[in-house]
């Protein structure tokens, strides 16, 4: 079952209106008809700006994994590096910023993996991500402001245990993983 005629589908937003601003994303509210003609209702909508993913690999072939605090589980997070994307910034040049500043570690190359939507049905933005080849040590990680991060090695065979094990939870990071095996088998990268 696919295709067909959208206009069944298709909410039309009539107007939007701000509820709030936190810092690193912006929350609005929009009032939208109902394809069915059964009248308007509201939806919010978080205004966020495109997030990078960066797979690290080393020179040995190592993921470089970073482990850090996250205030919405209360929980230490197994992770690949990622962040958000500045104005202005492509999301390649992103990756490798995030990938220095979290990591300490620099890539030889930065290749394009995919795209995803982290939550289409209540976020506006894209999770953009990316191999980073043949990493070297460059210094620790900055860990600037509120960011404290902890590096961890770890071989690629291992990966799919440490998700089917629950060390690795952040579905982002699962997405990327699985982006990368897409790009081994030919069929994702490219831009």
């Amino acid at each position: 079952m696919s295709g067909g005629d959208d206009s069944r589908l298709v909410w039309r937003r009539g107007r939007s209106e701000p509820v709030t601003d936190c810092r690193v994303f912006k929350v609005r509210r929009d009032f939208s008809a109902d394809p069915r003609g059964r009248g308007e209702h509201d939806f919010y909508v978080i205004e966020a700006p495109d997030w990078i993913n960066v797979i690290p690999l080393t020179e040995d072939g190592e993921v470089v994994f970073i482990e850090q605090y996250r205030h919405g589980t209360g929980e230490i997070s197994l992770e690949i590096p990622g962040g958000m994307v500045d104005p202005g910034e492509e999301p390649r040049d992103t990756a490798a910023r995030e990938l220095l500043e979290e990591t300490g570690y620099e890539a030889r190359e930065v290749v394009f993996l995919g795209r995803t939507r982290p939550n289409p049905a209540i976020q506006d933005n894209w999770i953009h991500t990316f191999l980073a080849r043949d990493c070297v040590y460059r210094h620790e990680p900055l860990n600037h402001g509120t960011e404290q991060t902890r590096v961890r090695l770890v071989r690629p065979a291992r990966v799919p245990s440490l998700i089917a094990g629950g060390e690795i939870t952040h579905a982002l990071v699962v997405v990327g993983f699985h982006w990368l095996g897409l790009w081994e088998r030919g069929v994702a990268g490219g831009e």
